[in-house]
């Protein structure tokens, strides 16, 4: 099969277009063909260099298309039957793993990261993975689900228990955590606040749901967030960008308010004052993607046409490296996809 993979880690050049050898699945596995393979930050941060990364190695975690062969023992699935793939990795007889919390498995990880991914024509996983989609659902929409829809809903369902009417504050519109965030958050009739680099951006957030926009590079985050809530703050602040915002989201949250962090995109060390987080009794929570619970949870949503994802463009998979160009120079609303 044709597939990219990085035999070093570097910038988008290490990426190669490449002959590599069939998956050969297991009988407890399945084998599908991929239609479309969603990017995510991710990608890039594995490219450059994670612990744990075996080379030669193939990314992507969010992935969808059409089965090929199932193994001697797995039932409830068919040749040609439409999928995506939850986008992680897990041992799926742990206690955490019987237990519904594949996030805390010793062996967790996600497709593409400590294993390998979806830049490629087929892919080999466990029965558990398989989610059917609906005839309705593309392949390149249903790739751009799995990871950020996930993510966000555990982040705010899972995490911060959020309830209806709250006022809810999501970082960066037009990531794909953000869209998804945005989106969930408003299930709950929470007012919404979100933050974007330009005004085309806000008013597609707008569109997805969210009720207020703030320009971050022209509007102080905490100031405006002030104005919105006649001074009160947020109760929950949807935070996955890290040092450049994590004092603003700090400011805006509401006393008793919550943080829940999923990332950390601009820089992973950040410093506040314990006084204004014990006096102010915050909470500070951190979130790692979700369950397979959760994943179905949101998915139900998906399905049901409440929750929508968004494209904002597709590349073909030999072209992966002008894919990773045009994801790090952050012009895009949704998600990028490769069709190989």
């Amino acid at each position: 099969m044709k597939a990219v993979r990085i035999h070093e880690f570097g910038g988008p050049e290490v990426l190669r277009y490449e002959d590599v050898p069939d998956p050969q699945p297991r009988k407890d596995q399945v084998l599908g063909r991929v239609k479309a393979c969603a990017m995510n930050h991710l990608d890039i941060w594995v490219r450059k260099g994670l612990p744990g990364v075996n080379l030669p190695h193939i990314l992507g975690s969010d992935i969808a298309g059409e089965i090929v062969a199932v193994g001697e023992y797995v039932t409830g699935f068919k040749s040609g039957q439409r999928v995506l793939l939850a986008p992680m990795h897990f041992c799926n007889h742990c206690a955490k793993c019987v237990f519904g919390l594949q996030n805390q498995c010793r062996e967790f990880t996600a497709l593409g990261n400590g294993v390998d991914g979806g830049y490629c024509e087929l892919i080999a996983v466990p029965a558990v993975n398989v989610i059917p989609i609906p005839d309705s659902l593309g392949f390149d929409q249903a790739a751009s689900v799995p990871l950020v829809f996930l993510t966000a809903w555990h982040m705010l369902v899972g995490r911060a228990g959020i309830r209806l009417g709250q006022t809810v504050l999501v970082l960066g519109a037009s990531s794909g955590v953000g869209i998804a965030a945005i989106q969930i958050a408003k299930l709950f009739h929470a007012r919404v606040i979100t933050t974007a680099g330009d005004e085309k951006k806000l008013e597609k957030a707008r569109g997805l749901g969210a009720d207020y926009g703030i320009n971050h590079y022209q509007q102080k985050i905490s100031q405006e967030v002030r104005k919105i809530t006649n001074k009160e703050g947020v109760d929950i602040v949807v935070e996955h960008v890290g040092a450049a915002t994590w004092d603003e989201s700090m400011k805006s949250l509401k006393a008793g308010g919550t943080i829940v962090t999923c990332g950390a995109t601009s820089g992973p060390n950040v410093a506040f004052d314990l006084r204004f987080l014990f006096s102010r009794r915050l909470n500070l929570l951190g979130s790692y993607m979700g369950t397979m619970g959760g994943l179905h949870d949101v998915l139900s949503h998906v399905f049901a046409g409440r929750l929508k994802p968004v494209v904002d463009r597709a590349f073909l998979l030999k072209d992966a490296r002008a894919a990773h160009e045009y994801m790090e120079a952050s012009q895009m609303f949704g998600k990028i996809v490769l069709l190989p």
